[in-house]
């Protein structure tokens, strides 16, 4: 018997994780018109040995203009996202600074951990503004015995 078996939550993280790295920004166009209305328009048109009205085409053609909107790069230099890429059409607020309408913290007054590349390391979670550097001396019991 054959069983359908999902990836790892690792590699589906990995591929999402990919796909956000590399996510297209765009500008929605709300144009209402079907003819042109794809995320590839400024492509040549495909040349098909299907013929116009057949159900090839009509599904085909359903498929591309499932929402009825233009997903077009922000910056016209960039290539058009492809129908499996990530898009975003606003840019997300900025964390670093406290924004009590959005709910966000800031990240003034936080620890942060000088010698971590992650995400509580100082270079991140301080938004390059700089850090003060605090040593701390601990004195603690330790129950030791001095052997002589």
């Amino acid at each position: 018997t054959c069983w359908m078996r999902l990836p790892t939550f690792r590699v589906i993280g990995d591929l999402l994780k990919d796909r956000f790295d590399g996510a297209s920004h765009v500008a929605v166009s709300n144009s209402g018109h079907h003819r042109n209305n794809n995320a590839h328009s400024n492509r040549p048109p495909k040349l098909n040995s299907i013929s116009g009205n057949s159900i090839h085409s009509k599904r085909d053609n359903r498929r591309k203009h499932k929402y009825g909107f233009q997903l077009k790069p922000f910056n016209p230099e960039h290539k058009p996202p492809g129908m499996k890429d990530l898009v975003y059409y606003e840019m997300s607020p900025g964390f670093c600074e406290k924004n009590t309408k959005l709910g966000i913290q800031g990240t003034h007054g936080r620890v942060c951990n000088e010698t971590s590349a992650g995400m509580d390391g100082c270079d991140l979670m301080c938004c390059g503004r700089g850090y003060h550097k605090q040593d701390v001396v601990v004195v603690e019991r330790c129950n030791c015995i001095f052997h002589w």
